[in-house]
């Protein structure tokens, strides 16, 4: 290990005021890159102000600070990220806006409009989120940059799902006792693994098409399997006790084998190519981040073994290697969409973003407790 536990909490502290202070790009911001990378580029994505899926990954990544050190001044962040946008109005409910929830269920004790709101949201996903065949969650997205709309995806499964919707709902199940959400968070889990996992390499595709029965591209997405790998210690460790055994030894089961696969694709620099199994793909730091931080909590939790320390500590050398002076985070892909090919997922555009800010976080927080 080349870094002392005072670089990893300096640098985290970086990463954290730059994440309360990002901005959104600008559409001359995109024109003006030099690199051509720009599929999949919206200006939603970017920031922190808006309410959508990267910046609740953002407020996740802040709010974990707060189970280890006693910071008002990231408590009266959140508070205010909240109150101001409930202020200028919620976007369309879906499965990305459904992010920021999963930060809000910790503040559902101090003010009576986050708890009427999450168990209002939690209703919705049980009753008015379409479904696709077998009851899963369809992936449905915002559709416009002020999320007036939605892109339905119909009958598709993604991975980001289980991160994005389903670590809520399985803390609002135990929050309010809920037993029916607590089995619709298991089945949702159980359900994307049935039709995201594979069995031959151990990684998860990005996503499953009910239409056509295919897994798209057959891509394996570093992101997409980072969301499995930091979603996973969460879910078990939300749902403790409440959690049937055999469910839980088949969560930490394949958690196992996905981890045994990344620790053998891991680059030379620590980190995790874009597209996993493709070498010649860039190393993605947000993907990398998630992974990591996975990994560190999987140890800490003992469902994995002390084994995997090596690994992720290189990992964290990487992700440190890939932090501005000002605290940004480099070499982080866009969001992004399924695609067809390798190509898609290796031209995202590399950008600033609330998530990379976000995952990072959470794997740095992680160092400093294992």
């Amino acid at each position: 290990m080349t870094y002392s536990k005072e670089e990893v909490r300096q640098k985290r502290d970086l990463v954290i005021d730059k994440l309360m202070h990002l901005e959104q790009r600008s559409e001359r911001d995109r024109l003006s890159d030099e690199d051509d990378r720009v599929a999949a580029f919206n200006r939603r994505d970017s920031g922190i102000s808006i309410w959508d899926w990267p910046q609740g990954v953002g407020l996740y990544g802040l709010h974990k600070i707060l189970e280890t050190e006693d910071r008002e001044e990231y408590r009266s962040f959140l508070r205010n990220w909240y109150d101001q946008n409930l202020a200028k109005g919620l976007p369309v409910r879906n499965v990305n806006t459904t992010a920021p929830m999963l930060t809000l269920t910790d503040f559902i004790n101090e003010d009576s409009r986050y708890r009427t709101l999450a168990i209002e949201w939690a209703e919705w996903l049980m009753q008015g989120l379409p479904r696709t065949e077998e009851q899963g969650f369809q992936h449905v997205t915002s559709g416009d940059e002020f999320g007036h709309s939605v892109i339905l995806n119909e009958n598709q499964l993604w991975i980001d799902t289980l991160f994005m919707t389903v670590l809520f709902l399985n803390k609002m199940a135990v929050l309010e006792r809920r037993e029916d959400w607590l089995e619709e968070a298991e089945r949702q889990m159980l359900l994307h693994i049935k039709y995201l996992y594979d069995p031959h390499t151990g990684l998860f595709y990005h996503g499953w098409n009910f239409k056509d029965r295919t897994n798209f591209g057959g891509v394996f997405w570093c992101r997409g399997d980072a969301w499995f790998t930091v979603a996973v210690p969460d879910f078990l460790e939300t749902s403790g006790s409440q959690l049937r055994a055999s469910v839980k030894q088949y969560l930490v089961d394949t958690f196992r084998s996905q981890v045994r696969t990344l620790r053998k694709l891991q680059s030379k620099q620590g980190l995790w190519h874009t597209v996993l199994d493709h070498p010649e793909s860039y190393e993605e730091v947000s993907g990398s981040a998630a992974i990591t931080a996975g990994i560190l909590k999987g140890i800490r939790m003992g469902i994995l073994d002390e084994s995997y320390l090596n690994c992720a500590e290189h990992a964290i050398e990487g992700i440190l290697n890939n932090i501005a002076e000002d605290g940004t985070v480099q070499n982080v892909s866009a969001g992004t969409p399924i695609g067809m090919d390798r190509a898609h997922y290796q031209n995202v555009m590399i950008a600033p973003m609330a998530y990379g800010q976000s995952l990072t976080v959470l794997a740095l927080a992680e160092a400093l407790r294992v």
